[in-house]
């Protein structure tokens, strides 16, 4: 078992308004959602797993947060936690996912054919595209000892054939040289410092089963046991988005077939689509992020306005928290729950187009104001 419940069950000696946690001066989605009565009825369940309640919101204990940016503050240990927690999960999923409520269903499409454009972005703008999924295995999650989804994994992604054939390189085992290289080709991911991923126990026992994969083109990778079981990325540079996420479709069903005749098929169900450690990244579990120049439309009073109507948000090319570099912009998909996989990248794939034309008219001097879009 991943998890020991001995202290949960120890904790039941003390009265529930003696455990539970003072959360006045907290800003996340958990703070919001859990009362002492939600709290009172939940402390003594777990998982099969032996997840508890205090393990679900640790995190967002831990960590109050900053008063203008709303974190989630809960994870899952395993797929059971959403539905034994749901009391808890249920009102953050659907604060943090716009309304999302207990009875909606998700919808999955992975067709890339159904996907309209996106192969003629302007390559002067739009400098490289990333398709990033986090799927999940039916195992625990939060990286148990010697986990065996890093075992599946290395023998399913090693079995790829054709544009997806490539190698497995274990973080624990790799030498200097691979190393290296991996590191040169910013394949490589780093042991977590964040204390919101350090107090959910996603650096537990690293780096053991933890590993990176990727095809001899270089051109899709997988991360298992970065955060959750896999991270599936398909890249390319310039402007042909299509392309890129015909690839992510394709590699992401060959890997999903290969885990499932193991008997370890991607958690999935028709309220939340991909389940995911974190609720925020429920649904789809895609972000797809496009690097696009955007020098002066960046600076234009309604840039943010421009991004919320058309569904997207922004961060630096360095990952979250990040500045922009030379006005180059990752922009992607805001939404995860709710709506497809295509229609998430059908959003970005029109709204860079948009702003790319925005940019053209702005560099010549241009007004913009017919083009703000409506709200999509």
């Amino acid at each position: 078992m991943p998890f020991g419940n001995t202290h949960n069950k120890f904790k039941l000696n003390y009265k529930p308004e003696e455990e539970y946690p003072d959360l006045s001066k907290h800003n996340n989605h958990m703070a919001k959602a859990l009362t002492l009565e939600i709290y009172k009825k939940l402390r003594d369940k777990e998982t099969p797993s032996g997840f508890t309640l205090d393990d679900v919101i640790q995190t967002g204990v831990d960590n109050p947060g900053h008063p203008f940016i709303m974190t989630v503050g809960c994870v899952a240990g395993d797929e059971e936690s959403y539905q034994v927690f749901k009391d808890l999960f249920d009102p953050i999923i659907q604060d943090r996912h716009g309304g999302y409520k207990p009875t909606d269903k998700h919808k999955t499409d992975l067709n890339h054919e159904n996907l309209k454009g996106g192969d003629d972005l302007d390559p002067n703008y739009v400098l490289s595209r990333e398709f990033g999924f986090r799927p999940s295995v039916q195992a625990p999650l939060g990286h148990p000892r010697a986990p065996p989804q890093a075992r599946w994994g290395q023998q399913s992604l090693n079995s790829l054939t054709g544009e997806f054939k490539g190698k497995y390189y274990p973080l624990k085992s790799m030498t200097e040289q691979e190393q290296q290289q991996l590191i040169d080709d910013h394949f490589l991911f780093d042991k977590p410092v964040s204390p919101l991923l350090l107090a959910s126990g996603m650096a537990r026992d690293w780096p053991d089963a933890r590993g990176i994969w990727h095809n001899d083109n270089k051109s899709f990778l997988v991360w298992v046991n970065e955060e959750d079981h896999l991270r599936v990325i398909s890249m390319e540079k310039g402007g042909n988005m299509k392309e890129v996420f015909r690839r992510f479709c394709v590699g992401l069903q060959k890997i999903e077939e290969i885990f499932k005749k193991a008997g370890h098929p991607f958690m999935w169900n028709e309220h939340l689509g991909y389940v995911l450690t974190c609720p925020s990244n429920l649904g789809t579990g895609l972000r797809g992020g496009v690097h696009v120049k955007l020098a002066h439309l960046s600076k234009h009073p309604k840039f943010e306005e421009i991004l919320t109507r058309l569904r997207l948000q922004k961060r630096g090319t360095g990952g979250v928290d990040t500045a922009a570099v030379g006005s180059v912009f990752d922009v992607s998909n805001a939404d995860r729950l709710g709506s497809s996989e295509v229609e998430q990248v059908q959003l970005v794939v029109d709204g860079v187009k948009l702003m790319v034309e925005m940019e053209k008219k702005l560099e010549k001097g241009q007004s913009i104001d017919d083009m703000i879009p409506a709200q999509k």
